[in-house]
């Protein structure tokens, strides 16, 4: 499977942990997404996470392309707990120490209330072991979060588990991946 992966655009209440949040995109994120398809494709089907920052932009590409949408929950973003709607910068004046040991080893330290990046991972792991088996042979655009894309785009790297957080992805980012029937995961430039 050809697997495009699409971040959602700039989200109406702004920047920080938006993890569960389900906020809507601003004008400028809707040309984000839109910009980063010009021109791509084309694809058999779209996948999409169903938080509306996600699910609203792919549902008005399927109506324009004409393809199927299916939303895939185990693609939603990490549950930050506590620290949702909150910005690193709000952070470092009350929870420096977590948040810097998030920062160096998300795997190793949950912020408090939040979903263990583990636990994320098996569960964006499932999801896409689904949709490989659903899907296996076709190109698919997956309209999706930072997090996912980048616990995606680091295991297609082979980086190291503390590595994750270095992993940049805009808003509005594509990058293409093949999934092969193992979910062995290889980016596609």
């Amino acid at each position: 499977m050809i697997l495009d992966l699409l971040r959602h655009g700039e989200t109406e209440l702004g920047g920080g942990f938006r993890g569960s949040l389900d906020d809507a995109l601003t004008e400028a994120g809707w040309a984000q997404m839109q910009a980063a398809v010009v021109g791509v494709g084309p694809w058999d089907r779209l996948v999409s996470s169903p938080l509306q920052r996600c699910a609203r932009f792919a549902e008005r590409l399927a109506e324009q392309s004409g393809l199927p949408l299916a939303l895939e929950p185990g693609l939603q973003e990490l549950h930050f707990g506590d620290w949702e709607g909150r910005t690193a910068l709000e952070l470092m004046a009350d929870h420096e120490q977590a948040l810097g040991l998030f920062w160096n080893d998300p795997y190793g330290f949950t912020p408090p209330g939040g979903e263990p990046v583990e636990a994320f991972s098996v569960r964006v792991l499932d999801a896409l072991a689904r949709l490989q088996a659903a899907y296996a042979g076709e190109r698919v655009l997956l309209v999706t979060h930072g997090g996912v894309m980048r616990l995606l785009l680091a295991r297609a790297r082979g980086l190291p588990r503390e590595q994750l957080l270095q992993v940049q992805v805009g808003h509005g980012a594509l990058h293409r991946l093949r999934v092969d029937a193992d979910i062995r995961l290889n980016e596609v430039f």
